[in-house]
């Protein structure tokens, strides 16, 4: 089943703007978001989504594809869908890579597009992991999920869910990882339903999805990363990458593009 993944970015952020341009260890975020991305087996082509043409010149130093979009979406995932159509691709999962997480896991790719391709009552996954400190599940950064005894979400909200004293109690918390695979189809669908309450009030795309009355499977992996949502989180980002494995794979390479 043909899968690619579109990863929006866009230089106005209002918690921080040119995001997704900032230098991570000498290399712009976006561009290690697209290369641990092609490291998913899941996908068979990566694309950046942008409206912004700093952003095109700066991926496309690198060898990066870009598509351009208009620049009147509110959401990443309506940037998503319109990058689709621009493509010639014809895939039949699309999956939606948040710009602002350069530690991309491909177990955070691979397992919930798997979910997807082996049940065909899906029309979109996400993968999850547990919370385990009360920073992170106090952070209004994070988006918390709660879910039902058969992993279908239930909620999402970036206040601390399910209300708890204890960490570590009988009542698992979890913290969307944003990464959103989709049927090709159903993107087509969510683009053409109105926004909602709930998907407003909490700035997270996905109710929109459970608003209407649609399903979305939580997959849960492993792997914690650290997202950038503010410029306070470069430097822990920096320092978590230089004993990260996959680095190598893949950072001499944009430094020497970088330097050209």
């Amino acid at each position: 089943m043909r899968t690619i993944g579109i990863i929006p970015a866009r230089m106005g952020s209002s918690r921080f703007p040119g995001k997704p341009l900032v230098s991570i260890l000498g290399a712009p975020m976006v561009v290690h978001v697209y290369f641990r991305a092609r490291m998913c087996t899941s996908l068979d082509a990566v694309y950046v989504a942008t409206p912004d043409q700093e952003i095109r010149a700066s991926a496309e130093r690198y060898g990066v594809p870009v598509i351009m979009t208009s620049p009147h979406h509110e959401r990443a995932t309506d940037r998503v869908a319109e990058a689709v159509e621009r493509t010639e691709d014809r895939s039949e999962i699309v999956v939606n890579i948040q710009g602002d997480e350069p530690m991309l896991y491909p177990e955070m790719v691979d397992a919930p597009v798997r979910a997807l391709a082996e049940d065909p009552t899906l029309v979109c996954t996400n993968p999850v992991a547990r919370i385990r400190d009360r920073e992170t599940f106090e952070n209004r950064n994070v988006i918390k999920v709660v879910t039902d005894r058969g992993g279908l979400v239930l909620y999402m909200s970036r206040e601390p869910i399910p209300t708890t004293v204890r960490l570590g109690d009988a009542v698992p918390m979890y913290q969307q990882l944003v990464v959103l695979p989709f049927r090709r189809d159903f993107l087509k669908t969510f683009t053409r339903l109105p926004q909602t309450p709930l998907e407003q009030a909490e700035s997270v795309d996905m109710l929109r999805v459970l608003e209407y009355g649609y399903k979305i499977k939580a997959v849960e992996v492993p792997r914690v990363t650290i997202s950038v949502d503010v410029p306070s989180d470069v430097a822990r980002i920096e320092a978590a990458l230089r004993h990260d494995p996959l680095v190598d794979g893949y950072l001499p390479r944009l430094r020497l593009q970088g330097s050209e």
